[in-house]
């Protein structure tokens, strides 16, 4: 199981993986920590992340940006239709209500949903986690805004199926903060709880939140949020009076230019970041429009007059998490900044003087909301162990159910109607169990209680849910139990829907008389060899009801209190009892503006195929790169490396060719297939091969020819050699060694000889592989021969002294072939043949 952490902000993605060790934020490959939240689409391919960025100033109307304020939203919004004039890339409304990106891709113009530009960017972000984890990445836990609705949630959801990824969880940016900042904090107290306000203004929007944190434990007690408050806010007032100041100044409309318009919004927010360490900030854009360089300077006082009515709007959502969470001024301990716009001077002033202390940075502003996802998908991951610590995020808005068609069919119903079932700040995840009282198949509909903190124009109803089909069989109308989620990623469901039905059942008494006075039991009870009670009836957990055996009394007597309970118009030989009957209702869900089914399998689909073509195109490049780099190359060989080894025919002959792929490379074959390069390169190395083969052999030769001199005169020198380690191997043996020693030492002396006479440019003779091929064969010959084992020496007998066994020759007898290369050393006062 992959444990991923992704942040999919509204300018950059961060990728953070659980290792051993802790949490690490990984690497891109241009090696840096954030990636752009961007794609780019050309007449020939698509462009993701980094690559995306690089061509945006050169390709605005192409490349998508800031999708997060697209997602989940219809075209009326008011929000959106305010970012519109921010975006150089085209925004049309969709037949569903929807947003509608129209960009031009492979030659034609190509209509995207937002939901299909995120999906892009989670695929970016996957391949990326999976390049530096070295597997395949599907599970993950994504940061989402808190102030997400449930339609935008959703859309997340299919995003992240589009990009091949499941997340287990679609975490509040707020609460993986909070969990990044507390997971560490070993001096946390196990009662009185100590509260942390996190503030989180990122390039779009405005998060806060008030966190409790105790001993292994995290609770969110109050939160806020301002969606259209962040850093490219500010940097629309830098842009909104140099616009103003180039206009007066050089005569010119950046607004009427999307290039000129990116390249000064660009500007501005470098100078943002300049004016956050420096009382003012100069702007210098060369060739801005109509080959006009351009000028400005700025200082921090002016700016932050300009923005006054922006930082005004920061208190607000301060407030009004502080009044959530019920806390005073004095019970905070701490105020911790994180976001890309958290870096302005004026707001820390803010912040200092509502919470009457300074703010504090102790978390990485850009990376903290990836590390906490990362290490909540590694506490929902049985492969890592965590530190005991529990989450307890609340969702923001109120759920509430109501009825579709006729009013409810009784007093129990009454209260469920139109009524809250998930509380603002409800825990997340959390689960409700309503009983209805309904005589067939019925809808009923989620919607936000409160509509007054969600986007203007946005619908409170968030899905429907049909129950059934059922038929109640006992009467006319069926008691169903329906149990409601507000699950993980703080999305309302009916996890399931179950029909109760109690049926009465009437059980024989036998002797009711006799058991009164302990002559009868009422229920036979098995019992086992032991005579323990084997099958004896228990109390029914189902239904709560009691068995007739509870009759009795605890000798086994009928208890008379317990008599007086039954009936009095029911036979004395039959007892009640009820029965629950338990049946599974279907439940069918439509979600209001949500992506169908069919839909989004069409979506997977394209996605496999942009991703392939993406990949066709990237080969392609780097088979024409490698043309390129091989021309460049050879040329520079040529008439270095490579010089004494190509005649001036094959120079010439070559360089000519070289001057061909050149010039093809930079006019025909500018935008050739990847078998037409792989063809050129191929033709090329035809003529080149042979060349650098001649310079590789040489280089090969010289040491191959010393392994097998060396081979030689080993194998020979101990075949000559007097040494008594070999005086086991035969004569006959060693001869053949000499011989094989000086076929090889005439072999290579011939070959030698031959190659000598042959000219470098000219093709070798004698080369290194057969060389190499000699060596092997000479020493499977040899070493097996010179290397062959002594033979071992006899045991002496028990009882017959050593000196025996040499035997004289007058004896006439012979020492065996073992006796006489025996390694065994003589006692000392074992006196040999010669002494007697």
């Amino acid at each position: 199981m992959s444990v991923v952490g992704l942040d999919v902000g509204n300018e950059t993605g961060v990728v953070g993986i659980a290792r051993q060790r802790g949490i690490d934020v990984v690497l891109n490959e241009e090696s840096k920590r954030e990636t752009p939240a961007m794609v780019s689409f050309s007449d020939k391919q698509r462009f993701l992340g980094t690559a995306a960025a690089a061509t945006s100033t050169m390709n605005p109307k192409n490349t998508i940006s800031q999708i997060k304020r697209l997602i989940g939203k219809k075209f009326s919004d008011p929000e959106l239709q305010r970012d519109l004039r921010l975006f150089p890339f085209a925004v049309k409304e969709a037949p569903d209500g929807g947003a509608a990106i129209h960009v031009r891709y492979l030659g034609d113009m190509r209509i995207f949903t937002p939901t299909q530009i995120l999906g892009m960017i989670l695929s970016n972000l996957k391949s990326i986690a999976e390049k530096n984890l070295g597997t395949h990445v599907v599970d993950c836990v994504i940061g989402i805004p808190v102030y997400f609705t449930e339609l935008q949630r959703r859309a997340y959801m299919d995003a992240a199926a589009i990009a091949g990824l499941h997340p287990i969880r679609l975490m509040h940016e707020t609460a993986a903060t909070a969990l990044a900042y507390g997971i560490y904090k070993k001096d946390l107290p196990e009662k009185d709880p100590i509260h942390v306000v996190f503030v989180d203004i990122g390039h779009a929007s405005m998060q806060v939140c008030v966190a409790a944190f105790k001993k292994g434990q995290l609770k969110i007690l109050g939160q806020a949020f301002d969606r259209s408050l962040g850093g490219r806010d500010f940097d629309e007032v830098l842009f909104n009076y140099f616009t103003e100041k180039f206009k007066e100044d050089y005569k010119i409309d950046v607004l009427s230019n999307p290039r000129a318009s990116h390249r000064l919004r660009a500007a501005c927010e470098k100078l943002k970041k300049v004016l956050s360490a420096n009382p003012q900030a100069p702007l210098s854009i060369e060739c801005l429009m109509d080959e006009k360089d351009v000028r400005g300077l700025i200082k921090r006082e002016d700016f932050e007059k300009l923005a006054y009515p922006l930082l005004e709007r920061v208190k607000a959502p301060l407030e009004k998490a502080l009044t959530e969470s019920q806390l005073p001024l004095n019970k905070i301990n701490a105020v911790e900044v994180v976001g890309s716009g958290s870096r302005i001077p004026a707001i820390n002033r803010i912040l200092a003087s509502f919470f009457q202390k300074e703010p504090c940075r102790t978390l990485n502003a850009s990376e903290c909301i990836a590390r906490g996802c990362a290490l909540q998908c590694a506490m929902l991951s049985p492969t890592f162990r965590v530190r005991e610590f529990e989450v307890q995020d609340a969702f923001p808005f109120p759920i509430g159910l109501s009825w579709k068609g006729s009013a409810p069919e009784s007093e129990e119903d009454q209260s469920y109607s139109n009524s809250i079932v998930f509380i603002k700040g409800n825990p997340v995840p959390s689960t409700k169990l309503l009983t209805f009282y309904r005589s067939g198949t019925f809808v009923f509909d989620t919607l936000y209680a409160d509509t007054s903190e969600l986007p203007p124009g946005t619908s409170p109803k968030i899905s429907s849910f049909s129950i059934g089909p059922f038929t109640p069989t006992k009467s006319d109308r069926g008691k169903l139990k329906i149990k409601i989620q507000l699950n993980l990623h703080g999305i309302v469901s009916v996890e399931s829907a179950t029909l109760i039905e109690e049926e009465e059942l009437k059980l024989p008494i036998t002797n009711l008389k006799d058991c009164s006075q302990g002559g009868a039991e009422i229920f036979p009870i098995e019992t086992d060899k032991e005579g323990n009670g084997g099958n004896k009836i228990e109390k029914d957990l189902d239904t709560g009801f009691e068995h007739p055996e509870k009759l009795l009394s605890e000798n086994g007597v009928p208890s008379p209190d317990k008599l007086q309970n039954l009936e009095t118009d029911s036979p004395k030989d039959v007892v009640k009892k009820k029965k629950t009957k338990k049946v599974a209702v279907p439940v069918n869900e439509i979600v209001v503006g949500g992506l169908p089914h069919a839909e989004l399998q069409k979506a997977v689909e394209k996605e496999y195929e942009f991703a392939l073509q993406d990949r066709i195109m990237e080969e392609t490049k780097d088979r024409k790169n490698a043309v390129e780099a091989y021309v460049y190359d050879m040329r520079n060989k040529l008439y270095e490396k490579l010089q004494g080894y190509v005649s001036d025919t094959e120079r010439e002959k070559l360089s000519t060719k070289l001057q061909q792929a050149e010039d093809w490379l930079y006019e025909e074959g500018e935008d050739e297939t990847k078998s037409v390069y792989i063809a050129k390169l191929e033709e090329l190395k035809q003529l080149g091969d042979p060349i650098e083969e001649r310079q590789k052999e040489e280089e090969a030769r010289g040491p191959a020819i010393s392994e097998l001199w060396y081979c030689i005169s080993s194998f020979r020198e101990a075949a000559h050699s007097n040494d008594p380690k070999f005086d086991h191997i035969d004569k006959t043996e060693k001869e053949k060694v000499m011989m094989e020693c000086s076929k090889a030492e005439e072999w290579l002396k011939d070959k030698k000889y031959q190659q000598d006479a042959v000219p470098r440019f000219a093709n070798p003779i004698l080369r290194a592989a057969e060389i190499k091929k000699k060596t092997e064969f000479l020493d499977r010959i040899c070493k097996p021969i010179m290397m062959k084992p002594k033979p071992s020496a006899p045991k002496a007998s028990s009882g017959q002294p050593k000196g025996n066994d040499n035997r004289s020759a007058a004896d006439g007898s012979q020492p065996s072939n073992a006796e006489a290369y025996t390694s065994e050393p003589m006692d000392a006062d074992t006196t040999t043949a010669e002494e007697n």
